[in-house]
């Protein structure tokens, strides 16, 4: 496959072959969150945002595995490092009772590890002065340890502040932060005493202009979070606050980027209360905004930052003395343990910096952003985020899973978020061609569906 002439090639979606693929995998698969029916063919061409399905169907994938494919299929930013590389059979490992050598010197092994991927980690957050990592499977460990650190270092610290339309993960202990659907909560136990204030829906709002609830009573007053905070007239102690947590761009809930003021806020009551600050950058770290951790562009000074997706690996870090010294205190089987997925990370974080994809996710973002405004489609109400995490809200929720399909029909994959949003994460490499591609493609579907109406009440 040619990336720089490669377009989407469609016969019909879903295929014969992916239709029978899809009943083969729910014969014994539990019923999750399958959102259609594109089954990718590993043994055929793929390259950056372009993959062929078992069908031969030809598509360009916007969704990038929901941030965790940064640079798309079998980029040779990340292929040819290591196909150079000898790789093993165990690739996981206890890492927690093993170490492995990829090389001598270690700081210069030909082999990059987790212990090269936590040194990369430690530079790319030591302007927050976070020096010490811990490695997991997923995000939702991630997280989950990040809540560890913050009880244990807190000192008999109970409460937590989520925000609402916040997404956390699936695990029991992240579910009880989550404020976005409902279903992911519904009859699991939770963990108690965690509180939550509104989100910022706006990120041009001010005190005075706060339509979201955050600032409920205009520039002279205070916010939820400072009311609730408050040591004379609030309802919760902040000396027994044990952390606040947030996505400093919220991912599942909509796609929603705060405003200065929000933020502005947030730093400062953490600062005055001296609250442990969480940031998940599960999906919005390693470059996807532009920076490479979306808090990068805001006021906060996260004490903790939780991140997997394009890092390939759970991570959390944090600063030492977050950390507890005893033994057993913190463990995974697989914990710094994985080989390959370390390995891609590191090798990512290394793309991202030789192949300065931080400024082409600015550059490429405000391209999208400016076609689909100049667009002027009458559904779209509201085009936002960062660099290349956006999204683009339609009129409807009925008109945003139309789109999601027709899109689809045509070649470009896509994926909901929110109540109507529909997000866009192409590759962080993703060309200028591409975005003008994929743009058209979304506009061809957007006309496709513009028939399409509310349910009626009944």
């Amino acid at each position: 496959m040619d990336r720089d002439t490669a377009e989407p090639r469609v016969q019909e979606m879903p295929g014969e072959k992916a239709e029978e693929w899809a009943e083969y995998h729910h014969q014994h698969a539990a019923t999750t969150t399958y959102v259609y029916d594109f089954v990718w063919d590993i043994t055929a061409d793929a390259e950056g945002p372009f993959c062929t399905d078992v069908d031969g169907n030809v598509l360009m994938d916007f969704t990038s595995h929901v941030a965790a494919a940064p640079l798309g299929y079998n980029n040779p930013k990340i292929m040819e490092p290591m196909s150079e590389l000898d790789i093993v059979d165990p690739n996981k490992i206890a890492g927690q009772d093993f170490y492995f050598s990829g090389g001598w010197p270690p700081e210069e092994a030909d082999i990059p590890g987790p212990a090269h991927l936590m040194d990369r980690l430690t530079d790319l957050t030591s302007h927050y002065d976070m020096d010490r990592v811990f490695l997991s499977n997923s995000g939702a460990e991630a997280v989950e340890n990040a809540l560890k650190l913050s009880y244990d270092a807190s000192d008999g610290g109970k409460y937590g502040f989520t925000f609402e339309g916040a997404f956390h993960g699936r695990t029991l202990g992240t579910l009880s932060l989550n404020r976005s659907k409902e279903v992911y909560r519904r009859e699991f136990p939770e963990i108690s005493s965690v509180h939550d204030v509104p989100f910022c829906a706006d990120s041009d709002c001010d005190p005075a202009s706060c339509g979201c609830g955050f600032f409920p009573g205009g520039a002279d007053d205070s916010s939820a979070l400072r009311r609730k905070l408050d040591p004379d007239s609030g309802h919760v102690n902040p000396d027994e606050v044990a952390y606040i947590i947030m996505e400093p761009i919220q991912g599942e809930g909509g796609y929603r980027p705060p405003s200065d003021a929000f933020m502005d806020e947030i730093a400062a009551l953490t600062d005055e209360h001296d609250i442990t600050l969480i940031a998940d950058e599960i999906q919005s770290g390693v470059g996807r905004t532009g920076e490479m951790w979306a808090s990068d562009h805001y006021a906060i000074e996260p004490d903790i930052i939780t991140g997997a997706k394009g890092l390939r690996v759970g991570a959390t870090v944090g600063r030492e003395e977050l950390f507890p010294d005893e033994k057993s205190r913190l463990s995974s089987t697989w914990g710094a343990g994985d080989v390959l997925s370390s390995l891609q990370g590191v090798l990512t974080l290394e793309a991202i910096e030789e192949y300065d994809l931080l400024d082409n996710a600015v550059e490429r973002g405000r391209q999208m952003t400016e076609l689909v405004v100049d667009a002027d489609h009458d559904s779209v109400v509201d085009v936002r985020g960062k660099g290349l995490m956006l999204g683009v809200e339609f009129d409807m929720k009925e008109r945003r899973d139309a789109v999601v399909d027709a899109a689809l029909k045509r070649g470009l994959l896509t994926l909901g978020c929110g109540y109507k949003t529909l997000r866009l994460l192409p590759p962080l490499d993703v060309t200028e061609r591409e975005i003008a591609l994929a743009a058209e493609l979304l506009f061809e579907a957007i006309e496709d569906v513009s028939d399409v109406a509310a349910p009626a009440n009944d």
